[in-house]
């Protein structure tokens, strides 16, 4: 018997979609699209991380003024109500792929083991 895994990955994403995770990610996204003000920080926020993410994936140095500009604007970005509970939105979502990635990648952890475990 065939199985479709793509029918199973829409699956997944659907119920995703309907997840507490999902549905409050989406939730504080919105508060904070609605603040013009919090938009705004936001993106600056998401900017410098993209930015230092592609500088790092391109094996570029990082200065310690970027470093230094990236931890003021997280502060920032850590004291505003809708943002920080967007951002903890977002943890708890990464945190529920991260294990959603551990299941699926199990059968071939278990074919191939686990590099280094003695």
């Amino acid at each position: 018997m065939s199985i479709n895994l793509y029918d199973y990955a829409y699956n997944l994403e659907k119920a995703l979609r309907q997840s507490d995770e999902y549905t409050t990610l989406e939730k504080w996204y919105g508060e904070v699209s609605a603040d013009p003000a919090a938009q705004q920080l936001f993106d600056k926020f998401r900017n410098i991380q993209i930015e230092l993410q592609q500088k790092q994936m391109m094996g570029q140095e990082i200065t310690q003024r970027e470093v230094e500009e990236a931890q003021k604007t997280v502060a920032v970005v850590q004291q505003h109500p809708k943002i920080a509970q967007l951002m903890q939105a977002e943890q708890r979502m990464n945190t529920t792929f991260m294990e959603l990635n551990k299941i699926i990648t199990k059968p071939l952890e278990e074919l191939y083991g686990v590099p280094n475990a003695e």
